[in-house]
């Protein structure tokens, strides 16, 4: 009986040693005598003890690495700091373990090369407003690089682009300044066309005034003058309006005539007043 369970025990300890658990979502790597011999899939495996060896097991999900902020020159000569995150995934395991030493740093660094190189091919403008089509010219010449590791770079995104001190004060003061010509432009336009409408309706004024002459040729006179003793009238209100002294110039010729219809006017504007006041009291 003890050969038997001593066989037992044996085969038990050869299917606990030869099984492996692989969790969905990693791959393994498996050497023979120390060679490459194959790969191990999700799942229950087997392999067979003292001659095969895991070397190695990761995930074949996506991942990402922070690129540190780096100082970065553009094509016009000034120096930013950009920072970005790179997501990638491993294609192929047995490249990204063969193929490459340490598979994060390389990563790290080719990243870091191509983002310098492609941003000092552009200028402080064009990084800024280009993003999308920098993002794209990055990651095309990095799958050129990563192929041969086994390693699919998905996207890279630029999160910060600082600027130096002085030429981000720079820039808000020529924002500044658009943002100042652009409310002088509107309130330029708005006092053109005030002025239109002004003139339009001078226009039809004088359009009108010119008809009730033609139609009354009679009564011009009559009319010339209301129109220029209502214009002193108006003058002398907007002057009383002002708590400065005033003096006003009056023609000669025409003041005797012109002050007793303002004066008769007055009277009759007093008068219509007093009996609307007695009329109310």
């Amino acid at each position: 009986m003890e050969p038997i369970i001593a066989i037992v025990l044996a085969l038990i300890g050869y299917a606990l040693g030869s099984a492996k658990l692989i969790n969905q979502g990693n791959e393994a790597l498996v050497e023979r005598l120390g060679r490459f011999h194959r790969k191990l899939k999700p799942g229950l495996n087997f392999i067979v003890p003292l001659v095969d060896q895991i070397v190695m097991e990761d995930t074949t999900r996506e991942q990402f690495t922070d690129i540190k902020p780096q100082n970065v020159i553009t094509q016009d000569n000034i120096y930013v700091e950009v920072d970005a995150i790179v997501y990638w995934r491993i294609r192929d395991i047995e490249k990204s373990f063969y193929a490459i030493e340490d598979l994060q740093g390389a990563l790290t660094q080719i990243t870091t090369t191509t983002l310098r190189e492609i941003i000092a091919q552009n200028t402080l403008e064009q990084t800024n407003v280009s993003r999308a089509e920098m993002d794209s010219a990055i990651l095309d010449q990095l799958n050129h690089i990563t192929a041969d590791w086994g390693v699919e770079i998905l996207r890279l995104d630029i999160q910060r682009i600082t600027l130096p001190e002085s030429v981000r004060k720079s820039r808000e003061e020529e924002q500044a300044a658009v943002i100042k010509k652009r409310a002088l432009i509107t309130e330029a336009e708005g006092e053109k066309e005030a002025a239109i409408k002004k003139a339009e309706g001078t226009m039809a004024s004088v359009q009108i005034i010119s008809q009730a002459l033609s139609s009354n040729p009679k009564e011009s006179r009559d009319i010339l003058r209301y129109l220029v003793a209502q214009d002193y009238v108006d003058a002398s209100q907007k002057l009383g309006e002002s708590s400065n002294a005033k003096i006003v110039f009056v023609d000669p010729a025409n003041s005797t005539e012109m002050f007793q219809e303002l004066i008769a006017e007055s009277i009759i504007t007093e008068g219509h007043g007093k009996k609307s006041e007695n009329g109310n009291t």
